[in-house]
């Protein structure tokens, strides 16, 4: 068995760039291997020097020649090729005697990195796991705080090596670039960005990501202090607009508009991902008091809670948020648009003061569903939803509704049906559906379904008790085709006779 070689990438200077998974690569390795010019100091391990352990083992490989002239009879890349083949050679007898080895790399391992000439000789005779790096272009756009594309732009990765004229076409023709291998080649690169017309866009980023990391406009640098570890940047033409300091962001106030969400039953699992997106874009939420409480707190948005009683009030506060440019959503449990602010919110944007304000709605779980979920499939059939309160609607209303709906032996799924003011309605309720309905008809009552005091009841419309059902219920009376099998299982069959 033969050890395993790793290319690592280490980021652009700082150690904490370094990602988890190279860290914990170092760490663990037997051999750990880096570049180093003649003077022998390398910048790959003083990156790494914070995930090293004592005891490995360490392969310093020194460049034979960096920038200097060399008496090799094949010249300066005579000397280098040697000196790739001699360093492959001593991290090989590591691998040939079972010992893993990680070669540091800054930035990234196969992005102008010294790793790519150990992998070309050694990637196809060894076990090998490239482990990329956040890429010094990466490092240097966020040291200038300059997006370097945006949209369609086309960014260009040159090489500072390259020959002036060379280099100027590529800098006239792309729309954003990044030059790197600066030091000696800053004056032509400099003079590349001038003959290009773009030295005014042009940024220069020194060491970024270190302490001793420099920005400046690239026409402002004094050619005599360019390191080798540094880079020239020029933003494309959009990602380079930013707001003067001082100045907001963007064109101008954002259109406010309202948007009423519903939470779903309960469980927090129950919200929508597009509900939670529409929670988190909001500047106000607006709601009553307790659902506002299941929406997590968040120091950036104002919260406006209110009592349950004053729909149309709460629905008016919001849209006058909106009219000043707040972006609001009004929170409501289960689907808005069930017995909640939906149409609270619509009737009053219907009125001439609110013209022009948005108003959209965002669906969530009713309690119906939930309910009929938890015991199986009661509204498997055609089913209907009724609310017993008769706060905006007379009572007898609501009893005529009852008797039709059981006449025509439909699913009745009963919202609202019990409170301190009026307990005793369910018990009209009973009585009326009695008239049409076996007092055998399954009934399902759901309490809090989906939060912590949840309690599901499966019962008959003869035996059901009204004192143990309150506003947090929801119950839903079966048809004559509504069964419960052996399980406990409620289901209602799709087909119907006849």
């Amino acid at each position: 068995m033969t050890g395993k070689l790793y290319g690592v990438g280490l980021g652009p200077g700082d150690p904490e760039l370094v990602t988890v998974k190279a860290a914990r690569l170092i760490g663990a390795a037997d051999v750990v291997a880096y570049h180093a010019a003649r003077h022998g100091r390398s910048v790959a391990r003083g990156v790494a020097a914070p995930y090293l352990r004592e005891g490995q083992i360490e392969e310093l490989l020194v460049y034979p020649v960096t920038t200097e002239t060399t008496d090799h009879p094949g010249g300066y890349q005579g000397a280098i090729d040697e000196f790739y083949e001699f360093a492959a050679a001593r991290l090989a007898a590591h691998l040939d005697a079972g010992r893993d080895v990680v070669v540091l790399a800054e930035g990234d391992p196969f992005f102008y990195g010294s790793y790519m000439h150990m992998h070309k000789r050694l990637a196809h005779r060894y076990p090998t796991e490239v482990v990329p790096g956040v890429t010094s272009v990466s490092g240097a756009a966020a040291a200038v705080g300059r997006p370097l594309v945006e949209r369609d732009e086309v960014l260009t990765v040159l090489p500072g090596t390259l020959p002036a004229d060379e280099l100027g076409e590529w800098l006239a023709t792309t729309d954003a670039a990044a030059v790197l291998k600066l030091g000696r080649t800053f004056p032509q690169v400099r003079d590349a960005f001038e003959q290009a017309g773009v030295l005014d866009r042009a940024l220069y980023v020194e060491r970024a990501t270190t302490d001793r990391e420099r920005t400046r406009p690239l026409a402002d640098v004094d050619p005599a202090t360019v390191p080798y570890f540094s880079l020239a940047l020029l933003p494309g033409p959009l990602a380079g607009e930013l707001p003067e300091p001082g100045r907001p962001a963007g064109d101008g106030a954002q259109p406010g508009e309202v948007v009423v969400v519903g939470l779903g039953p309960g469980d927090r699992c129950w919200t929508t991902p597009e509900a939670a997106e529409a929670l988190a874009a909001a500047d106000d939420l607006v709601g009553y008091g307790p659902y506002l409480d299941r929406v997590a707190a968040n120091p950036r948005q104002v919260r406006h809670p209110s009592d349950n009683r004053v729909e149309a009030e709460r629905a008016a506060h919001a849209l006058s948020l909106a009219r000043e440019g707040r972006r609001v959503a009004v929170v409501s449990s289960g689907d808005p648009g069930v017995f909640a602010m939906a149409a609270a919110v619509l009737e009053v944007a219907a009125q001439p003061q609110f013209a022009g304000v948005p108003v959209r709605v965002v669906p969530g779980l009713t309690a119906a569903q939930a309910v009929a979920a938890r015991v199986g499939a009661p509204l498997g059939h055609d089913f209907c939803v009724l609310s017993l309160s008769d706060v905006r609607k007379p009572w007898d209303v609501v009893v005529d509704r009852l008797r039709h709906a059981a006449a025509a032996d439909l699913v009745i799924a009963l919202y609202n049906p019990r409170s301190k003011h009026r307990p005793h309605q369910l018990g009209e309720a009973q009585k009326v559906l009695l008239e049409n309905r076996s007092p055998s008809t399954v009934v399902v009552v759901g309490r809090d379904v989906g939060g912590p005091e949840e309690r599901v009841q499966v019962t008959t419309l003869g035996d059901l008790d009204p004192t143990t059902v309150d506003m947090r219920c929801l119950v839903l009376i079966g048809s004559s085709q509504t069964r419960v099998g052996p399980s406990g299982a409620v289901w209602t069959s799709r087909t119907y006779p006849g």
